[in-house]
């Protein structure tokens, strides 16, 4: 059973584990971990922005996303989460984690009063794009929006 619950500091390498873990990741992510925990305090200390892990009962890490919770004025001044970073351990990917991800994104941009998930992906990720697409979210902009009730 895998659980989703906010990151700590100590989570941190094993996010940044889970962000290498890719194509793209491979070649952007580094080994020193300062500036990694600097922005994480710094997320912290921002209030409405987010790391989420999601942990296998023996305490590993095998998810992540980053959640951040904007306010506007646009669309009636509907509250957005931005969703970004989002991550599965090469090892368990294809096993419905990432439907359960989403559920977990949705009810919190719900509990947030979010009217809005809205996030960005590289373009070269084609699997991810059919799986948002299936998600309900779709191609707007530059990014990926789906309007919540």
């Amino acid at each position: 059973m895998i659980r989703f619950r906010e990151a700590t500091r100590d989570d941190v390498a094993a996010v940044v584990g889970l962000l290498a873990d890719d194509m793209l990741g491979q070649g952007r992510e580094a080994s020193d971990l300062a500036p990694y925990m600097a922005a994480f305090d710094a997320m912290q200390a921002e209030g409405n922005n987010r790391v989420i892990v999601g942990e296998e009962e023996g305490g590993r890490i095998v998810a992540t996303y980053q959640l951040t919770f904007i306010s506007g004025l646009s669309l009636l001044a509907a509250r957005r989460a931005q969703v970004e970073s989002v991550r599965i351990a090469s090892d368990i990917r294809g096993q419905g984690l990432g439907h359960r991800m989403f559920a977990d994104v949705e009810a919190r941009a719900r509990a947030a009063g979010c009217r809005l998930i809205q996030l960005t992906m590289n373009a070269t990720r084609t699997d991810s794009r059919r799986f948002y697409e299936g998600l309900g979210f779709e191609a707007s902009h530059i990014g990926f929006k789906r309007y919540l009730d």
